[in-house]
């Protein structure tokens, strides 16, 4: 692989960089190869949840042991490294807005929360005043040189591509923060860790949410959020009552499995009433959207109005063809060509063009298929 040099990351030689270093794999490579292309590299890890029930967690960032883990990677790059107590800013701008979330019958994404209210504001700050020329991160996505300023673009390796969850860095920030890993694939990043003799080489990734245990998300809904624990009826979008459920914030939008009724037709989460308690599903068919409304939209460069762009409505959904038109002030519509299924209120639609990715907004309403222009099924 190209070294990376200071020069390669638009920084002075000798520059200070602070690294949010989360004790996996990819923080600590991202650390290495920066105190290896010789800059003053300074390592900050948070504590964003309970340590001592943290402790008992595995498989997630930011846990006891993963604080544990950037420390002794740190020692054995040879760099400073500081825990910081950020548990109050996470519990309130992460923890409370995903519960608040279920309860009002949407789907959020607290990682995005996570980038766009801790790492790349609070860290940020702290960075900036420990007199750091830039913030460095483990993502994979790609920060670009462009005619007007920094560019988000993918990550090089289109199977780790984290670009979607970055969508709302704003270009000031997009100035600020680097991100190392982007033309890496994981393997090469793997191969680096071991090269570097870094102690976490054969740690694996995290694949839960980093607050929540075992992947058991309405646990923590229910105890922040009563209300969406309310028993309620599970609707057929005919109209027939098919059961009853244990509290809208066990389910999402386009859901297939764990429904708890038993129907002659494949079932999906069609929609959410949160203030009448009730679960709507029906077909597949039911459910395709044909445009979103989109609210707190973030611009990275200019939106093509009229022009076909590629807009990803959920992260484990492939990009799809669609066409972008901005409204008041901070929100915008989202036309998609083919009507889509799983579009949930509070994911994000992000917008690329082509590799660069344009910025995106929160889904505040999907607007079904047979109320919009286009009705194809995707």
């Amino acid at each position: 692989m190209a070294r990376i040099t200071a020069e390669s990351l638009a920084l002075e030689p000798g520059a200070r960089v602070v690294v949010a270093m989360s004790g996996g794999v990819d923080s600590a490579v991202t650390a290495a190869l920066l105190h290896e292309a010789g800059l003053d590299v300074v390592g900050i890890t948070l504590q964003l949840y309970d340590h001592g029930a943290a402790t008992a967690k595995k498989g997630a960032c930011c846990a006891g042991q993963d604080i544990k883990d950037a420390r002794n990677v740190a020692d054995a790059i040879g760099i400073p490294h500081y825990v910081l107590d950020f548990e109050a800013r996470f519990k309130a701008a992460v923890i409370d807005d995903f519960a608040a979330s279920y309860a009002h019958g949407r789907t959020p994404i607290p990682c995005v929360r996570c980038n766009q209210k801790i790492k790349f504001t609070d860290l940020l700050e702290v960075a900036r005043d420990l007199g750091a020329a830039a913030l460095a991160t483990g993502h994979y996505a790609r920060r670009v040189g462009g005619a007007t300023g920094a560019e988000l673009w993918r990550a090089v390796d289109a199977g780790k591509d984290q670009s979607y969850f970055l969508f709302a860095t704003t270009p000031s920030q997009l100035d600020f923060v680097r991100f190392p890993l982007g033309g890496l694939d994981k393997e090469a990043t793997r191969r680096e860790a071991q090269r570097l003799a870094l102690p976490v080489a054969a740690k694996p990734e995290s694949q839960d949410i980093c607050f929540v245990p075992e992947g058991h998300y309405s646990r923590i809904v229910g105890k922040l959020e009563p209300k969406a624990m309310r028993k309620g009826a599970i609707l057929h979008v005919d109209g027939r009552k098919l059961g009853e459920h244990a509290g809208i914030g066990h389910y999402t939008v386009g859901q297939r499995r764990g429904l708890g009724v038993a129907a002659a037709e494949r079932l999906y989460v069609i929609g959410l009433d949160a203030e009448a308690a009730e679960v709507r599903v029906g077909p597949r068919r039911a459910g395709l959207v044909g445009t979103v409304e989109l609210e707190d939209a973030n611009r990275l460069g200019d939106w093509p109005l009229g022009r076909e762009l590629a807009i990803k409505h959920r992260y484990n959904e492939p990009a799809v063809p669609g066409v972008v038109e901005l409204a008041h002030g901070n929100t915008a519509t989202v036309a998609f060509k083919a009507s889509q299924s799983g579009v949930a209120p509070g994911q994000a639609a992000v917008v690329y063009d082509g590799e660069r990715v344009l910025g995106g907004g929160w889904i505040r309403r999907a607007v079904p298929a047979s109320s919009s222009l286009d009705s194809t099924a995707a």
